[in-house]
């Protein structure tokens, strides 16, 4: 056994270098003949020169994140034709004209299914007229209708998480669709496999979808092919490919389970072990999600069926996969995703808008604090209007790389009054966003680039519903054993960490 695990892992570890090197030789073999052919030509070295200059000119008027942009036109300033190839391969950010026209044709066979004819947002503006303008941004952007007769249920640590879902699992009778960034073999995959498997043979549907780049050391090398013989369907995205891909950069972040269209889960957890604590990587991880029965889990629904057929050109019966529900009366839920096709962006902008319309207080969970200056001037403003904003990231990173960058945007955040505190136990990977006890948000998107530019993402937004006080009852707890970052002692670090963390910001439009 362990002799297999060995070779498991130099398999993996070959694959990934393998990958690495060849994309690597690929870039500098690109340079290269670049460079040569500029150098030996003038006209050719004044032509490279106007073709960035003209690319820095698209930059700058195009859509886009001011401070990605100024990463790119540094990087084409300084090596003109060179950056000019690697932008128009991943720099474009969420310009892919094909990859666009296939999500637009998958989301035309499921949307239309959503269409909300129950009058819940007119409910809402009757109820709360200020905090239905944030459903009604986030329904336009987002194209997911809002939602009442939901119950919802917060869940955390990860623990939790895992009970509930395996006392749901066993409840499925038609089918189970998971989707997740990683899907690790471990204790907590086997202890799920065993229901699915079971399920499978019982001739309920099992469908799975995982992100390639987030599992690719946490599998064995049959894994895929050990499912499908068992009756369970396996789609694996964006595969890692030795290859210049514009595509590759963009991973699919969301974790949806969906159980016979009656309950389903979002959150933070992948499936992996380090998420329930059954093996220690940073310390205590402290996660969080929520489950959901109702009505708003067709939206769950609607989110697999569209990454389904995205990836796999499999066109899913949705109608017949719609389950009826109970009315209940607990507030209003609004399921929402967001995407790297397209040029909005309802992830960041619910962020933004739960603080720029707080009253009393907005309390943020983020395991990465890696923002741009409008992020950075919202939360600010909200704190100097005397809205208590706080912040909690991990005291334990999981990267030692991002991590300084997440700590290099304290100072500004803690000179305008936002207090930041950073989770003493270990390494917190929770998504949270909690308002007023009005408003919260529970889900996938971290506060950094690769959430709000890169991923595919997913969350509820839930207004008036018990899981808003369940949420902040539980930053209670966390601030109570958090460290708080203070002003004047953060201004004294050590010269050498602040030199990291500069040097490291640099880049943090690629983290």
């Amino acid at each position: 056994m362990a002799l297999s695990e060995k070779k498991r892992g130099i398999r993996i570890q070959t694959r990934i270098i393998i990958s690495a090197l060849l994309l690597l030789l690929q870039l500098l073999f690109l340079f290269f003949i670049l460079y040569d052919i500029t150098a030996k030509s003038a006209a050719l070295y004044v032509l490279s020169t106007l073709a960035g200059t003209v690319t820095v000119i698209y930059i700058v008027n195009r859509r886009g994140n001011p401070s990605h942009k100024i990463a790119w036109i540094i990087f084409i300033l300084v090596f003109p034709v060179f950056g000019i190839s690697v932008y128009l391969l991943w720099g474009g950010g969420r310009v892919m004209p094909h990859k666009r026209k296939q999500m637009e044709k998958c989301e035309s066979h499921y949307l239309p299914c959503l269409h909300d004819d129950s009058g819940e947002r007119d409910r809402l503006k009757y109820y709360d007229m200020f905090h239905s303008r944030q459903a009604d941004y986030l329904s336009g952007e987002s194209g997911y209708p809002l939602y009442g007769h939901t119950e919802t249920e917060y869940l955390s640590p990860g623990e939790k998480i895992f009970e509930k879902m395996l006392s749901e699992l066993k409840t499925a009778e038609k089918y189970i669709y998971l989707e997740f960034f990683i899907l690790a073999e471990g204790f907590m995959w086997d202890s799920i496999h065993k229901i699915l498997k079971e399920k499978a043979e019982n001739g309920v549907e099992i469908k799975i979808i995982f992100d390639d780049f987030g599992s690719i050391k946490r599998q064995h090398k049959d894994f895929i092919t050990k499912l499908r013989s068992e009756g369970i369907e396996v789609s694996v995205f964006n595969p890692i490919k030795p290859s210049l891909n514009i595509f590759m950069n963009n991973r699919n972040h969301r974790k949806i389970v969906v159980i016979d269209g009656k309950t389903a889960f979002t959150g933070g957890f992948n499936i992996g072990d380090e998420y329930i604590n059954r093996m220690i990587r940073f310390g205590h991880w402290l996660d969080s999600g929520i489950m959901l029965k109702g009505a708003a889990v067709k939206s769950f629904l609607a989110m697999f069926c569209c990454m389904w057929e995205f990836t796999t050109k499999e066109q899913i019966d949705i109608s017949s996969r719609i389950s009826d529900y109970e009315t209940c009366d607990d507030g209003f839920v609004l399921p929402y995703c967001d995407d790297p096709l397209n040029d909005k962006n309802p992830a960041e902008g619910i962020y933004m808008r739960i603080l720029s319309t707080a009253q009393k207080y907005v309390y943020i969970a983020t395991p990465y604090l890696i923002i741009d200056n409008t992020m950075t001037t919202v939360l600010r403003m909200a704190a100097k209007s005397g809205i208590d904003v706080r912040i909690v990231t991990p005291h334990i990173p999981d990267k030692w790389y991002v991590h300084p960058v997440t700590q290099y945007n304290y100072l500004e955040l803690l000179e305008a009054g936002v207090r930041i505190y950073e989770y003493t136990p270990g390494f917190i990977h929770s998504k949270l966003f909690v308002s007023d006890d009005k408003i919260a948000t529970v889900g996938t998107v971290n506060m950094d680039y690769r959430s709000f530019i890169f991923h595919f993402e997913c969350g509820a937004w839930i207004c008036d519903n018990k899981t808003v006080l369940d949420v902040k009852a539980q930053f209670e707890e966390i601030f109570k054993i958090s460290e708080e970052i203070k002003t004047e002692e953060w201004k004294k670090r050590p010269l050498m960490l602040r030199l990291k963390q500069a040097i490291l910001h640099i880049f943090a439009p690629f983290m």
